[in-house]
């Protein structure tokens, strides 16, 4: 029997599956106590984590017997991975189990930011008809989706954007022009400064590695169309918040959903303070009742394969 420490949310069903087999240390919180976080990882033998607990330094160092580490969605910014194939231990990411609840999320919040039409419960409650000022919103249909990244999460949202009339352009870094799943998707494929200057609506779906570190810093935005939406559902550091900001109290773009940040929790942010059509949310866009069930379900399969 092997000893398998989760140290944040993990679906209740997944978790009994481990421990009909295994010793399981599954507590939420121990992510955010260092101390007994080590202690726990020293006498491990399998890993899981979200986003937020950092396998790497001392961490990484105190996993002395551990064989695997199953990442609770796909994103591996926060698992130093060489660090751990140095170890001998494999890194299980959950490839493509939240995908339907990212690309539902990047199509609600283009639908709610064009339309610019629903945070007026307060004031039609309070007696107000603001009819005229909110009868000039946007549809979706017609409208372009720009994606900047066309991996799992990208294609599976390029199909729900046809599915609602958009048109839809893509760019991947790692495609060429004429991958398979670019026509697949009813996406056309371009570049990234095209993809970021024609579109109405950018979606962001790349990780967090050098070369897209500040990848839509200022010019970028100044590059988009007017009255253009961006939603960043990938990670925090890709996008210059303030200059995001920025572009939205001048009125340059027209809204923004944002569900990353570079730093999470995200603390008290003056340049996000008083920013017209701007959603943000704590790094759920993946995360769903069924999302979390498909995403546990997969870690645990995969890590009681992998203890055997």
């Amino acid at each position: 029997m092997s000893r398998i420490v989760i140290t944040e949310f993990m679906d209740e069903r997944a978790v009994a599956r481990l421990r009909a087999r295994h010793d399981v240390r599954h507590d939420p919180q121990l992510v955010d106590d260092g101390p007994r976080l080590l202690k726990e990882a020293a006498a491990c033998d399998a890993l899981i984590v979200r986003n937020r607990t950092q396998v790497r330094g001392e961490l990484l160092a105190s996993l002395s017997r551990c064989k695997v580490v199953g990442r609770l969605g796909v994103g591996l910014d926060n698992i130093d991975v060489p660090g751990c194939e140095a170890k001998g231990i494999t890194v299980i990411p959950a490839t493509g189990a939240n995908a339907q609840s990212v690309a539902e999320y990047v199509i609600a919040t283009a639908m709610l930011l064009l339309r610019g039409a629903y945070a007026a419960t307060a004031s039609v409650a309070a007696g107000a008809w603001p009819r005229a000022a909110l009868s000039s919103g946007r549809e979706v249909g017609g409208k372009t989706l720009g994606l900047v990244g066309f991996g799992s999460i990208g294609q599976l949202t390029a199909r729900l954007a046809r599915g609602v009339g958009m048109e839809v352009a893509a760019f991947d870094a790692m495609m060429d022009h004429d991958h398979p799943a670019f026509a697949a998707a009813g996406a056309r494929c371009a570049g990234l400064d095209e993809v970021i200057s024609m579109s109405d609506v950018v979606s962001l779906h790349v990780p967090l590695v050098d070369s897209t570190r500040g990848l839509i810093d200022a010019a970028r935005i100044v590059a988009m169309k007017r009255g253009a939406v961006l939603v960043n559902t990938a990670r925090g550091g890709i996008v210059d918040e303030a200059a995001l900001a920025a572009a939205l109290k001048g009125g340059h773009l027209g809204g923004a959903a944002i569900d990353v940040f570079g730093v999470e929790p995200l603390p008290a942010t003056p340049h996000f303070q008083g920013c017209p059509n701007l959603i943000l949310t704590p790094h759920i866009a993946g995360v769903s009742t069924e999302s979390n069930e498909r995403v546990s379900d997969v870690i645990a399969s995969k890590v009681l394969e992998h203890l055997g």
